[in-house]
C-alpha cells in the first residue's frame, strides 16, 4: 500500500541533504565538543557552525541560541528558567488558552507553587486579542508566553503587535519577559526575532525537515535565565549535558536549507492546502473549517465533521494509507475534545469529529487528489452507520447530537 503522510505538525520527513550532513558525525567525527584535543576541536567547530546556521534562520546572533533536545524542553527552559530569575520582581504569568502542553503544564505547576497565572481567551478563529492581553497585565506580571502559530488550527498570531502591547503598556514597574513558542512556524513562515522584539523563542529541527533530538531556545542578549539541567558547562552552563552533535549538525543544515527555500515551499504547500479546504466542503455537508482562513500556516487543514467520530475517521483513513491527526502530537491519543477547539468555542459533539491534515514540501498534487476523492466516501460510510445522523435526517434536529444544538456560532461553515 502507498502511504500518504499528512501529519507533518508532529514530525517532518528528514531532508536527504540533512542526513548527508549528519552521517560523518556518527562514525568519523565523533569527538566530544568539550574536549581540548584536536578531535574534539573539530566537533566544537561543527557545533558552532550549526549555531550560526540556526541563528541565521531567525535573524539572531549566535550567542543567543541555546541548543536543547526538543521543543518541549525549550519551552520548559523558557518558562521555568525565566520565572526563576524574575520571581523577586513579581509572581504573575500570562499565557494564552491554546498553548502547547509544554507551556500549559509548566505554568500550572508554577501555579501550585504560589504563582498567579492568567489564561487569556481566544476568539472563534484562535486569535489572541490585544485588548484581552492588556487587561490581563498587572504590576507584578513577569512573563507572557503566546504561541507564534498554533499547529493544530493553523492560526498565526500577530506576535509583534502583542509584544508591543506588553512592552509599552506601562502596567508593570519593571521588565516583562515575552516568550513565543514558534515550533509550528519556524521553517514554514519567515520569523525574525529582531523585528518581533521577543525575549525568548522556541523552535525545533523536527518541524523543518531536520532530525528529532535537536531544538533551540533563542534568548535575547542581556536576558537572564536559570538553567534547568545542571551538571556541566555546555551551552554556557545554561543547558548541561553532552551535545547531540549529529542532530545539532542536522539542525543547522536544515535551517540553512529552509532559509533558501521557505518562500518556494510555502507557495507549493499552500496550493495543496487550499485544494483540500476548497474541495472537501463541496463534497461533504456539515463540515466546518477550524481556524482562520487567512493568516494561516501554509500546510494546515483542520476540519470538524458533524455526525462522525474522529477515532473512526483515523482508522478508516489509515486503512486507505492516509496518515492524519486530531490535534497536538502530545495529545492526539486522548479522545476528549482538543483544548484548542474547546477554547475556540467549538461544540463538543462537532469537535470530536475533527481531522487535521498537515502538509509538507514532499506531498504531491496526486496525493491530495487521492485524499479529496477518498475522504467523502469515508464520511458517508460513517454517517450511514450513525443513529444521530439518521435522526437528524428524519427530524432536522441536532438536539440529540450532544450538548448544544446550534453549532454555526462556533464554526466557520464552508458548504
Amino acid at each position: 500500500m502507498k502511504y500518504i503522510y499528512l501529519d507533518n505538525q508532529s514530525n517532518t520527513k528528514l531532508d536527504e541533504r540533512v542526513f548527508d550532513a549528519m552521517k560523518p558525525f556518527f562514525i568519523e567525527h565523533y569527538g566530544n565538543p568539550q574536549s581540548i584535543y584536536s578531535f574534539g576541536s573539530f566537533s566544537k567547530d561543527a557545533l558552532e557552525t550549526a549555531r550560526r546556521q540556526v541563528a541565521d534562520l531567525i535573524n539572531a546572533d549566535s550567542e543567543e541560541v541555546i541548543f536543547t533536545s526538543c521543543g518541549t524542553e525549550s519551552n520548559n527552559l523558557a518558562i521555568k528558567g525565566l520565572v526563576a530569575t524574575l520571581k523577586t520582581k513579581g509572581r504573575h504569568i500570562i499565557v494564552s488558552s491554546i498553548e502547547h502542553f509544554s507551556v500549559l503544564n509548566p505554568v500550572k505547576r508554577l501555579e501550585k507553587e504560589g504563582f498567579k497565572v492568567s489564561f487569556i481567551p481566544v476568539d472563534s478563529k484562535g486569535n489572541v486579542s490585544e485588548a484581552e492581553l492588556k487587561r490581563a497585565l498587572r504590576k507584578d506580571t513577569i512573563l507572557v508566553s503566546i504561541q507564534y502559530a498554533n499547529p493544530e488550527v493553523g492560526t498565526i498570531q500577530d506576535v509583534k503587535k502583542l509584544v508591543s502591547a506588553v512592552k509599552q503598556s506601562g502596567s508593570a514597574s519593571d521588565f516583562i519577559a515575552f516568550h513565543t513558542d514558534a515550533v509550528g512556524a519556524c521553517g514554514t513562515v519567515p520569523v525574525d526575532v529582531k523585528d518581533l522584539g521577543v525575549d525568548a523563542l522556541t523552535f525545533s529541527a523536527s518541524s523543518m525537515y531536520g532530525p528529532k533530538g535537536a531544538a533551540a531556545l533563542y534568548l535575547k542578549k542581556g536576558v537572564r535565565i536559570s538553567s534547568q539541567i545542571e551538571g556541566g558547562v555546555q551551552e554556557n552552563s545554561r543547558r548541561s549535558g553532552t551535545e547531540n552533535l549529529p542532530a545539532i549538525v542536522g539542525f543547522g543544515k536544515a535551517c540553512e536549507i529552509v532559509k533558501g527555500e521557505i518562500t518556494k515551499n510555502a507557495k507549493t504547500v499552500q496550493k495543496l492546502r487550499d485544494k483540500i479546504i476548497d474541495e472537501l466542503p463541496k463534497r461533504i455537508e456539515y463540515i466546518y473549517l477550524n481556524g482562520a482562513r487567512e493568516n494561516r500556516l501554509p500546510g494546515n487543514v483542520n476540519f470538524s465533521i458533524e455526525f462522525v467520530e474522529g477515532e473512526a475517521l483515523f482508522l478508516l483513513l489509515d486503512a486507505k494509507g492516509i496518515m492524519a491527526a486530531s490535534g497536538s502530537a502530545c495529545a492526539n491519543k486522548n479522545l476528549k475534545l482538543s483544548h484548542v477547539l474547546n477554547a475556540m468555542g467549538v461544540d463538543v459533539a462537532v469537535g470530536q469529529g475533527s481531522i487535521l491534515f498537515t502538509l509538507s514540501k514532499f506531498n504531491t498534487e496526486e496525493e491530495i487528489d487521492y485524499v479529496v476523492e477518498v475522504f467523502p466516501n469515508i464520511v458517508k460510510r460513517l454517517r450511514d452507520m450513525s443513529s444521530l445522523y439518521s435522526y437528524f435526517l428524519r427530524t432536522g434536529s441536532r438536539k440529540s447530537a450532544g450538548p448544544g444544538a446550534d453549532f454555526d456560532d462556533h464554526c466557520d461553515i464552508e458548504k
